[in-house]
């Protein structure tokens, strides 16, 4: 219920900024429906996340390679198949990181997980930015704890085998509930920019 509302006010508050920005922003091409789209797609998946997640709750047995595969990795695949229906980035980024492409790759990201450890109370935060020459809208979303992320994300002794073999450089443990893991990240590209695109994509077809 709280991540409804949550989904509701965000939409809410994109439309109404929008409207009441000054002329040089709301002129942007960064539409609205879109925005309020992509939070219900997050929201989506971090429900698919913790509903795969809680499979790991009341279990004796240690997570191993499979259980990866099978929890972890859908929420990635929706990651990328999202980026590739909508023309956005989608990815999953943390400051301590098991996977190094998951690690914060601008300021502006860095600068995000800051105001998301900083405030516990803080879901969402929207950036106007240009990420690889497209201007765009950026879409941080937290993500956070729970108790079927220790089996692999506690304490660091009592990690999972397959995480020590595979991760030698790991940093994704000692977290507890309600930790910030990390984020979402979910970069749109203003509407001109996207149709430019596709129409070279088209004409080189």
């Amino acid at each position: 219920m709280l991540k409804f509302l949550h989904l509701i006010f965000i939409g809410a508050a994109i439309v109404f900024m929008l409207a009441i920005a000054p002329p040089a922003i709301a002129s942007t091409q960064t539409d609205p429906t879109e925005l309020a789209r992509a939070v219900q797609e997050i929201e989506s998946l971090d429900a698919m996340r913790s509903g795969l997640a809680s499979t790991l709750e009341g279990k004796s047995e240690q997570p191993t390679l499979q259980t990866m595969q099978t929890v972890c990795k859908p929420v990635g695949m929706k990651a990328k198949q999202l980026s590739q229906d909508n023309g956005w980035q989608v990815k999953q980024i943390a400051q301590k990181y098991r996977n190094p492409a998951h690690a914060p790759d601008t300021l502006l990201a860095r600068i995000a997980l800051a105001r998301f450890e900083q405030n516990p109370e803080l879901m969402g935060i929207w950036e106007r930015e240009t990420l690889n020459g497209q201007v765009g809208t950026h879409y941080y979303r937290r993500i956070n704890i729970e108790a079927s992320c220790l089996a692999c994300h506690g304490a660091e002794d009592t990690r999972p085998q397959f995480v020590k073999e595979n991760y030698l450089q790991d940093k994704a443990f000692d977290f507890n509930i309600g930790d910030l893991r990390g984020m979402y990240a979910v970069f749109i590209p203003d509407k001109t920019q996207k149709a430019v695109r596709d129409a070279l994509q088209i004409g080189g077809n």
